[in-house]
């Protein structure tokens, strides 16, 4: 019986999820890729920054 009671409670659960749309996934895709890739190129500035700073220092 507790198998039966553990089913039913995680199906009453599963029916209370509310799962995302398309919509809001591709928007979610979308604002990721962006965060990401500005992120990226603020470290590559950085990196050049620091990098000819540095360089510059050591020769």
């Amino acid at each position: 019986m507790k198998v039966k009671k553990y089913y039913q409670e995680s199906k009453d659960e599963l029916a209370k999820v509310i799962f995302p749309t398309k919509d809001q996934i591709r928007i979610a895709f979308i604002s990721v890729v962006i965060v990401v890739s500005v992120v990226t190129l603020f470290l590559a500035l950085v990196d050049l920054f620091f990098h000819t700073t540095l360089s510059s220092i050591v020769s």
